[in-house]
């Protein structure tokens, strides 16, 4: 039995940092995971940032609330879902989460939480688990599940690597060049048809 393990900002949904970035004028929150492979860093330095303008988590759900998941990404995951299991491994939290997966259908999503003041502030996150997508991936195969990844980032090389068949989704240049040997993908009907070869 098949797991389609795929990221979930890039691949589904837009970047919500990005996204946040704009809305707040605030164009160092535009760094991500595609930029920077530590997501502990990355945290700090968006946490840091948020802190110095007195912005939190209020703010980032406004935002949100904005953001509709990219054309064609619901259709992408009906059709996906409608032959095989799918599970969405995100470095995200479940309080940027939940309204996109409503606007997605409700895919089963495994993500981590923000520690957040009374205030609202964001003052920490909790990981999930330590490589998350990395180590779902593998505690899957370990119960009997053959696992297809699809990312578009850093830390989705992790899964895809460890996956009978993995692929890049809308990633960089830079990714691509440096990692040939993964398949990489533009459009929902190619990253669709190169998962059902893969079955």
């Amino acid at each position: 039995m098949n797991i389609v393990c795929l990221d979930l900002e890039g691949v589904l949904v837009p970047e919500i940092w990005i996204a946040f970035a704009e809305a707040s004028g605030i164009p160092e929150l535009r760094r991500t995971t595609r930029d920077e492979p530590d997501y502990d860093k990355l945290m700090r330095y968006r946490i840091d940032i948020l802190k110095e303008h007195g912005l939190g988590l209020k703010e980032i759900q406004e935002t949100i609330a904005t953001i509709d998941p990219m054309p064609g990404a619901k259709e992408f995951l009906d059709e996906l879902r409608s032959f095989t299991q799918v599970m969405i491994l995100s470095d995200t939290f479940t309080q940027f989460a939940s309204p996109l997966m409503k606007k997605l259908g409700f895919p089963t999503i495994l993500c981590n939480s923000l520690e957040v003041a009374e205030s609202g502030e964001i003052t920490g996150f909790k990981m999930r688990i330590e490589n998350s997508k990395l180590t779902t991936v593998r505690a899957l195969q370990s119960i009997g599940y053959e696992t297809i990844a699809s990312g578009d980032s850093y830390n989705d090389l992790g899964m895809i690597e460890a996956s009978k068949a993995g692929f890049l989704f809308r990633t960089t240049e830079e990714i691509k060049k440096a990692y040939p040997q993964y398949p990489a993908f533009e459009t929902y009907a190619e990253l669709l048809a190169a998962i059902k070869a893969a079955q």
